[in-house]
């Protein structure tokens, strides 16, 4: 393990020794598998191919400075993909099910842990697909649950520093009562063109609005959106916005640092009077935002105007991080070691 840079790992996929996996066939699910093959044996014809029956989690497991293992929030992780399952049809992974497999996985990988003080975690990712054949469009009868893991750095190159964003009017993440508040992958596809269209133009991602009458503040690309205004914490409150654990976890932290927490529809022209705004998610924590660029009205929102992250974001972000390494005590209860 010593080849490996930790410092500057990029947010990547990097094969490990072994991944776990689990079947529901005949109407219950098996007994849990290791294996060491990156590749699925799968039906031409899987609900998962054809008709999106897909889902996943990302979650992390992170080495502190007492050597201790410490896994945040998988609970939640489970709730969520149980919540998805229902949502597109799919048969719920048992919490106990998926809490065995992800301690599997982090165990049968332990050496790619990245050491305290890099920068860097071990990210978890729990899969759940159709792998029933189909042709018609119907749930599937057999599923395929399984963790894989890999050693990941920040998820925006960036790290926790002020980015540039840009919304966008001409693509839609999710439709209102749609598939918005699963995690799914057709959610993320139908990000990905106006995404790249945002690198294009030198964004680092993409402010959403909401679909039917463009007037809300959305989703920040594959995160969540908050702002802060004096001593008030808002978030967006929309069906079609995934429900983040980060930002769940960034709502508790506000409240007992003192400042009032706001869910709610937020208009695009409240961005004016935030005096920060951010994006967060598992993977990169809190992404704070320079500036928000609406190319539609040639107008802009900026924060950071001394280029560093704002006094509250940088609160938050350090009080997170620090229970996940175990730099500060855990009061929410929100670890769980491995043992």
């Amino acid at each position: 393990m010593d080849t490996i840079d930790w410092k500057h790992l990029p947010f990547a996929y990097m094969k490990t020794d072994y991944n776990v996996r689990c079947y529901f066939r005949d109407g219950k699910w098996g007994e849990l598998e290791l294996s060491s093959s990156e590749y699925i044996h799968m039906h031409m014809a899987a609900t998962s191919l054809h008709y999106g029956q897909e889902a996943f989690e990302g979650l992390k497991a992170f080495r502190g400075k007492d050597g201790k293992i410490r896994i945040f929030r998988w609970r939640e992780n489970a709730k969520r993909m149980h919540n998805t399952a229902i949502g597109i049809k799919m048969e719920p992974v048992p919490e106990a099910l998926f809490g065995k497999a992800i301690f599997s996985a982090i165990r049968m990988n332990e050496r790619f842990i990245p050491p305290y003080g890099q920068g860097a975690s071990l990210y978890i990712r729990p899969l759940l697909i159709g792998t029933g054949a189909e042709v018609g469009v119907k749930p599937a009868k057999e599923y395929l649950f399984m963790v894989f893991v890999t050693p990941v750095g920040p998820y925006f190159k960036e790290g926790f520093k002020p980015v540039d964003m840009m919304i966008c009017r001409s693509h839609d993440r999710a439709a209102p009562l749609g598939t918005g508040c699963f995690k799914v992958g057709g959610n993320y596809a139908a990000g990905l063109t106006s995404g790249d269209l945002a690198h294009q133009m030198g964004y680092s991602a993409v402010l959403y609005l909401d679909a039917k009458e463009k007037k809300y503040i959305d989703e920040a690309g594959p995160a969540n959106f908050f702002g802060i205004r004096k001593d008030t914490y808002i978030t967006p409150d929309s069906k079609s916005i995934l429900p983040s654990i980060t930002n769940m976890s960034l709502m508790a932290l506000a409240k007992n640092m003192g400042l009032k927490v706001e869910k709610r529809p937020v208009p695009v022209e409240e961005l004016s009077s935030f005096d920060e705004a951010g994006a967060c998610g598992t993977a990169a924590v809190i992404t704070p935002i320079r500036k928000i660029i609406d190319p539609d009205f040639n107008t802009f929102y900026e924060y950071c105007k001394d280029g560093n992250p704002g006094p509250v974001s940088a609160a938050l972000y350090n009080a997170l991080t620090a229970i996940q390494n175990g730099d500060q005590e855990d009061l929410f209860n929100w670890v769980e070691y491995l043992d």
